[in-house]
């Protein structure tokens, strides 16, 4: 098949793709609308990218170039029979209409039209960007965290996927615009408000549920200062262990949601305590036991890394009959990431958990023997001092084993 030469005049400047929806500017440019309008959008200084002029950032100056659109449709239309589709060009959209869009917001507040209100929202949401970002102007991500808290006050579940849903869609105009983050570092209503939500969709099995409103809650705890992080409940960390607990049901992005949020919890020490007592470290260990893929391993091991920084850590880390075993077999075969975070685990393990049958243990399970490959292994020079540092802890009971030997505890000085 011969190649299509495609006119240079149908391609928008910035994509260099064929225009789906030619505007033109006040400097006489066109460009495809998609296009532009992000320029226009993340931009610090607002110049036509040909001319290098000064444009206006409103919408509202972008005319539609209906002829282009024309000719560019006929072209395809010519090309068809040699592979050009009609996929690659739109009808001009409308502007959504702002005082239709605030009708909307409002009818939320009328029981009858409620639903129906939200569900018109949630489809405009998915239309682009440029609904999006209007959305976020008028007012919509307000409305809908008002509408959660709601909901949580009052117990009522109606409208709550729709809502959940429409935050996430305007989530990132929200957070560019600056429109999002004080409505949730107010107080605990918001968190507490997810946390409710995740509670009774994981009673109820509503799996759909869980894995919408476990996205928002990492976006939302990413976002929040160390004073709300703070004041994070036990109820909240159980809630966030039993979605790891439910793994089985649950989808990847979820159970990853889970992790980052107990990972951002983690840096203060009155959430590691809280986690334990939650059953976290046990849970983690019961979800490395399956062999994850590799991101959701360092995320499990940056975890137990913090997690058994702290005495209640470790000793729920120990009871677990697979836990040592599980840590000693994943060094050297995931990532330099894992290995760094499972000798960290190590090494408190073996300088504050000293119990004759906990140091018998590492031996038996080949935690040491994984110390020996360490140190002979094509790694980091700072990985084989730690290892070396854990074997010299206990040399006296592990050297007449096997599988160390002397010359392992003196190599590598320093």
């Amino acid at each position: 098949m011969d190649e299509i030469e495609t006119p240079p005049f149908f391609l928008c400047p910035i994509s260099f793709q064929i225009m789906k929806e030619p505007v033109t500017t006040v400097t006489g440019i066109t460009y495809d609308r998609e296009s532009i309008e992000k320029w226009l959008l993340k931009a610090k200084i607002c110049v036509c990218p040909v001319t290098n002029q000064s444009l206006p950032r409103a919408r509202e100056y972008l005319t539609p170039n209906h002829t282009l659109q024309r000719l560019i449709k006929a072209w395809i239309s010519s090309n068809e029979a040699k592979g050009v589709g009609d996929d690659q060009i739109s009808s001009p959209k409308s502007p959504i209409n702002r005082i239709h869009l605030q009708k909307l917001v409002k009818n939320l507040e009328v029981p009858h039209s409620y639903q129906a209100s939200m569900e018109k929202i949630h489809d405009l949401a998915k239309q682009g960007e440029r609904n999006r970002t209007c959305m976020v102007e008028v007012g919509v991500t307000k409305a809908m965290v008002m509408v959660i808290k709601k909901n949580f006050k009052e117990g009522n579940t109606n409208g709550l996927e729709e809502a959940l849903k429409i935050i996430r869609l305007l989530w990132h105009e929200a957070m560019i615009k600056n429109k999002i983050k004080h409505l949730i570092r107010e107080n605990m209503d918001f968190i507490n408000s997810l946390t409710w939500i995740l509670k009774i969709h994981v009673d109820n099995k509503n799996i759909n549920m869980v894995n919408e409103v476990m996205p928002l809650l990492k976006l939302t705890i990413d976002v929040v200062d160390s004073t709300l992080l703070g004041n994070l409940n036990i109820e909240f960390f159980r809630e966030i262990v039993r979605v790891i607990r439910k793994r089985g049901l649950i989808s990847k992005q979820a159970i990853k949601s889970a992790l980052h949020v107990l990972l951002d919890a983690c840096p203060l020490g009155i959430n590691r305590t809280k986690i334990v007592e939650a059953g976290g470290v046990t849970e983690l260990v019961e979800l490395e036991l399956e062999k994850p893929e590799k991101n959701i391993t360092e995320l499990v091991f940056n975890l137990l890394a913090h997690l058994c920084s702290c005495a209640e850590g470790r000793e729920q880390f120990l009871r677990h009959a697979a836990g040592l075993a599980m840590i000693s077999k994943r060094i050297l075969r995931v990532s330099a990431t894992t290995d760094d975070l499972a000798i960290q685990v190590i090494s408190v393990i073996a300088k504050y958990s000293t119990s004759k049958e906990i140091v018998l243990e590492m031996l038996r399970v080949g935690t040491v023997s994984k110390l020996c490959m360490v140190m002979q292994a094509d790694c980091a020079s700072y990985l084989k001092v730690k290892a070396r540092d854990i074997l010299r802890l206990h040399s006296t009971s592990w050297n007449n084993s096997p599988c160390i030997q002397v010359y392992l505890l003196t190599r590598h000085q320093r």
